[in-house]
């Protein structure tokens, strides 16, 4: 199994921030959002290699931060080629792209650079591994608020996805999807079918929305807490949160 870190937005709601330094790698505490989800990467036996997906304007700053990084596992930095926001390729584009230039032929995790979790990522892979199909990573959202943004998704009995809406005005559940996919290995054909029949390129949840009426898609229910930092206020609060983490570690 492949892990796909998607890297490569300019992050323009957290300008200054991000104007010269891309959203992965903002520090939070002693580490940058980068290196928590390296870590849980690393811990994971199944994984043979990880690919950090970038944008041309911040390439050296990965590469230069990949030679800070001692990492267990094969570690790679790839570069989408645009170099502003007006050429983005959106995230099922870059994520069709890397599969057909690294001619990807197995099963992949993929997961968004801004995201960052206190929950071990090796249950969702045991999860996968048992029901053998493509799954999504999902937890029942509190609050209304919470919802705004997320993939909105429905389940049956077995948790099988029976209905996906991303970023839906009126949400019609609770359950919220997060950025952290695993595709089986015959599903990665299917995002060039998607990009062909002109469906949006560019948040990744787009991808099961369509997918999930194609083919089987399960949602694992996550403990914990995921963070999506794509605002000034977000990444605020994520820095004070794992303040209180790595106190108590």
């Amino acid at each position: 199994m492949k892990a796909i870190i998607l890297a490569a937005g300019y992050a323009t709601r957290l300008y200054p921030l991000t104007l010269n330094k891309p959203k992965a790698l903002l520090p939070v505490g002693p580490k940058s959002v980068l290196d928590y989800i390296l870590d849980q990467l690393e811990a994971i036996s199944e994984i043979n290699e990880i690919i950090v997906v970038s944008n041309h304007k911040f390439i050296e700053s990965f590469k230069d931060w990949q030679k800070s990084r001692i990492s267990s596992k094969p570690l790679r930095i790839f570069d989408d080629g645009t170099i502003c926001e007006a050429e983005r390729l959106g995230a099922i584009g870059d994520i069709h792209l890397v599969i057909e230039k690294e001619e990807i032929s197995e099963d992949v995790l993929i997961l968004a650079g801004d995201n960052i979790f206190t929950f071990s990522l090796l249950d969702y892979i045991r999860y996968f591994q048992a029901k053998k199909k493509d799954c999504i990573l999902v937890q029942r959202i509190k609050t209304p608020e919470g919802l705004k943004g997320m993939g909105i998704v429905t389940v049956d009995s077995s948790n099988r996805v029976v209905h996906f809406e991303e970023k839906p005005q009126i949400p019609k559940s609770d359950i919220g999807a997060f950025a952290l996919y695993i595709y089986r290995k015959d599903t990665l054909p299917l995002f060039k079918q998607y990009l062909e029949e002109g469906n949006k390129a560019d948040a990744p949840g787009y991808f099961p929305e369509w997918l999930y009426s194609r083919k089987e898609l399960y949602a694992y229910f996550c403990a914990g807490q995921c963070f999506d930092i794509g605002t000034p206020e977000s990444y605020q609060a994520v820095k004070q949160v794992f303040k209180v983490i790595n106190k108590e570690e």
